[in-house]
């Protein structure tokens, strides 16, 4: 296969650290790549609010586990595939387990990042998923850099990877690629945005919620107010000294109760004066609409997300949704997902991907596999006939899938 590299736009750098050749040309630390958000940090921002809404985090397990459905249906005469299949990388992952965390990354970014490792004789392929929040795209739009920490980014410590289909070997002999996956935004060019960025205000609403249910746990839901004591100081650092040991002794958490201290008299003029608060409705209003606006800004379905199974199970319902959710969100991931990896594998391991399909399966089923179908028929209402041979082999028997190999 033909080596496509520019010379005039590659140097290499024995010199890093890396074990692999530095790629890329030598640009300042500031104009090596496009940042990603204001601060170059966005994805940090996106990963710390899926790990504090409950419902947030939720959908997008969901939805990465849905769009990497249950396994691989393919043609086992194709050897190279099945390998590729059981076993798509040095670490041990098969390709699910890879399509299921570039599943996750697309969710929560609306980035992924697919690592291409080849050999020249196109004998073998390797797959690796890398975290989307170590990539960043090169301002020649061209590559992409992998670092650990972009907080406190070095350029030596940086690694640098053509896309797709451009190929550029590594000091092992390897031909190496990135493939990006983005969704597509208007004004975005060089990063995709998640779809729920509509909702990521009312993510943090949830989060805000439970934690204000979490402090009013804590103070044992006493009450907030303002504690004046009556008493002398020698001077403001003896009167702060005083007011933050009564804050660390009596005041639960910080902010609940404020303590204010004044010159008194011979009496004790000490007082608590309350400040009550009715709102605990609107709270609980606050947080279930917060809950429902993240739904919607997913594309995704309340039943899919395990928010209504209190209000009981319908096994209807979530088979309804399910297959909507299937023809409107899960299907077109899938062939996102998989286009270009069926690209490489038919252009670096000389195989025919065609057959490699996604297997998927609904969550739930609405008539058991015991049942046979003439049984199944007439519970629907159907026309039945227990005679017909046709009808007297039970739904497990039609419901299988041909699947050659399933995760």
């Amino acid at each position: 296969m033909k080596k496509r590299i520019n010379p005039a736009a590659v140097v290499a750098r024995p010199e890093a650290d890396d074990p692999y050749l530095m790629l890329g040309p030598r640009l300042s630390e500031n104009d090596r790549y496009w940042r990603w958000g204001d601060d170059n940090l966005f994805p940090y921002a996106l990963a710390l609010m899926s790990r504090r809404s409950t419902t947030h985090r939720r959908i997008i397990n969901d939805k990465a586990d849905y769009i990497s459905g249950k396994g691989f249906s393919f043609d086992a005469t194709r050897t190279k595939l099945a390998a590729l299949v059981a076993r798509a990388n040095g670490a041990g992952e098969s390709l699910r387990q890879v399509l299921n965390k570039l599943a996750y990354d697309k969710s929560l970014f609306g980035n992924a990042f697919l690592e291409v490792i080849a050999d020249p004789a196109h004998a073998t392929l390797s797959l690796y998923h890398q975290d989307a929040s170590r990539c960043r795209v090169a301002k020649d739009s061209a590559h992409v850099l992998l670092h650990h920490d972009w907080a406190s980014f070095r350029a030596s410590e940086a690694r640098t990877l053509p896309l797709y289909p451009q190929l550029e070997p590594q000091r092992d002999g390897t031909l190496r690629a990135m493939i990006h996956y983005k969704d597509y935004e208007p004004m975005f060019e060089h990063y995709g945005v998640p779809a729920y960025i509509a909702g990521f205000n009312v993510s943090a609403i949830a989060y805000k919620t439970d934690r204000w249910n979490i402090s009013r746990l804590d103070n044992s839901f006493q009450l907030s107010g303002v504690m004046v004591l009556d008493g002398t100081a020698d001077g403001e650092e003896q009167a702060e000294r005083v007011m933050r040991t009564a804050e660390e002794r009596f005041a639960g958490k910080p902010g609940q109760v404020m303590f204010v201290l004044k010159d008194g008299d011979e009496k004790d003029h000490s007082r608590f004066i309350p400040i009550e608060s009715r709102n605990e409705g609107d709270w609980k209003s606050l947080h279930d609409q917060a809950t429902s606006d993240i739904v919607v800004a997913h594309s995704w379905f309340r039943t899919l997300s395990g928010l209504d199974y209190a209000a009981g199970f319908s096994a209807e319902r979530i088979l309804h949704e399910y297959e909507v959710a299937l023809n409107t969100v899960i299907l077109g991931e899938q062939d996102e997902l998989l286009e270009p990896v069926r690209s490489v594998i038919r252009s670096l391991l000389d195989e025919d991907p065609s057959s490699l399909q996604l297997v998927n399966r609904p969550p739930t089923r609405s008539k058991p596999v015991y049942m046979m179908v003439w049984e199944a028929r007439k519970a629907d209402g159907l026309d039945y006939d227990p005679d017909d041979e046709r009808q007297r082999c039970f739904l497990s028997e039609i419901t299988k899938y041909n699947v050659t190999h399933i995760d």
